[in-house]
Parts: structure tokens; C-alpha cells; sequence
């Protein structure tokens, strides 16, 4: 999701890595959960993401669509997102103690808030977000412990090929006609949302339905 806005307006002028250190830790904040309330469709999900709910959960991309997860238009690509649920719009893992039921295999932007990320030629950058968490007693913490990820270079590798890939589709959108809009964007949910992963492998085989897409669509 694209955002038109100034970073020096939303964060403290600071660009970090994996490694640096950053005042966002809440772990202390117990049962806050106000990231989790009211964030509307803005809780992307990417392939990665998708394995490990379905993995974790024992599911499907289908059923999770019955109860978790529910399709929209970003930027011309139809794309899922986390569901909220109830008069609070609390995300649908939300458990009664306002814990997240589902933290160890969590999705990946629930893991950077209330870092975001700003993409450069080779790569990206964590950016904080002030505005977005109320909490003043948080603590510092190193970048790739916040995001509690194995492997953080394959990871990183992962999201910037993942950006690339769909920024390619979101300008290729805008040269075709309608359906063959509609063979596109459908094409991507099929094949990497819809379509399964083995259980215990995710990166090979996104890579090998990465290259036949950009082979297909002349990437």
C-alpha cells in the first residue's frame, strides 16, 4: 500500500537496519492491544504470511477467508488483509484478554508496527512511527528481535523481491484493458495466495512461482 506523505512528518528522522537499536519495545504494555482495534484494511498480507496462518492453523487460504481474512483493491491488485470483527473492529485473532492468539506466527506488518519500512534502489529501511503508538514507557530494542524473524537477510531479501514483483503488476495494470486487468490480478491471488505451500518450506517454492510469473508476465 502506497502512502503519499512526508517521512519527516510521521517519524523521528531516523532511517534504521536490522541491526540498530530502536525505542519501540511494549512487551511491558500487557494486554493494550490498541495496535489491534481500528487499523481498518490496513493489515496487508503477503505469501509468507498466508503459509504460516494456514501452516500454524491447520487451514486453508479458503477457510481463512470464511472467518480471518477478507479480499480488496490496493493500488489495482486485489489483495487480502486481516478482517476486524465486532462494534471494536478488533482483529479477528483478538482472544477476550485482548492478547493476540496467534503472536508466535503473527503477520509480518503486526510484527514491524510501529516501525514502518521505506523502500530504496537495493533494498529498505525501517523508518519508527511516532504517531502511531501511545504508549511513552516503551524501551529500546534491536530491529530484528522487535521483528522476531528467522533468518532476517533471507526475510528482507523475501519482502523487497515481493514489493518489486507487485509494483511490476501495478504498472503493468496500468496498460492493459480491463479483463486482462482481471487475468492479472487473479493469476497473482491464485498462485500465490490461494495455492498451497509445503508445509515446512516457503521460500524455494516462491521463488520457483516468482520466476514463471515474471516469465509470463515479461518481468
Amino acid at each position: 500500500m502506497k502512502r503519499d506523505i512526508d517521512i519527516k512528518d510521521i517519524s523521528d528522522g531516523k532511517l534504521y537496519t536490522a541491526n540498530d537499536m530502536v525505542k519501540t519495545d511494549c512487551h511491558d504494555c500487557i494486554g493494550c492491544s490498541d495496535c489491534c482495534r481500528g487499523m481498518g484494511s490496513s493489515i496487508l498480507l503477503d505469501p509468507m504470511d498466508i503459509w504460516r496462518l494456514t501452516s500454524n492453523l491447520r487451514t486453508d487460504f479458503n477457510s481463512l477467508l470464511d472467518r480471518y481474512v477478507e479480499l480488496g483493491m490496493v493500488d489495482g491488485m486485489i489483495l487480502p488483509n486481516l478482517k476486524l470483527a465486532g462494534d471494536g473492529e478488533s482483529c479477528s485473532f483478538l482472544n477476550s484478554e485482548g492478547r493476540c492468539s496467534i503472536h508466535t506466527f503473527r503477520p509480518g506488518i503486526c510484527r514491524l508496527f510501529p516501525l514502518g519500512r521505506i523502500y530504496e534502489e537495493n533494498g529498505f529501511k525501517y523508518f519508527f512511527q511516532v504517531h502511531e503508538c501511545p504508549k511513552t514507557d516503551k524501551t529500546k530494542i534491536k530491529v530484528k528481535k522487535w521483528l522476531g524473524i528467522a533468518d532476517i537477510k533471507s526475510y528482507e531479501k523475501y519482502i523487497c523481491d515481493w514489493h518489486k514483483f507487485i509494483n511490476q503488476c501495478e504498472e503493468a495494470l496500468e496498460q492493459l484493458e480491463d479483463e486482462q486487468r482481471k487475468i492479472l490480478t487473479l493469476y497473482i491471488l491464485k498462485t500465490f495466495y490461494q495455492a498451497t505451500y509445503p508445509e515446512t518450506e516457503f521460500y524455494p517454492e516462491f521463488y520457483d512461482r516468482l520466476e514463471k510469473a515474471k516469465e509470463m508476465f515479461g518481468f
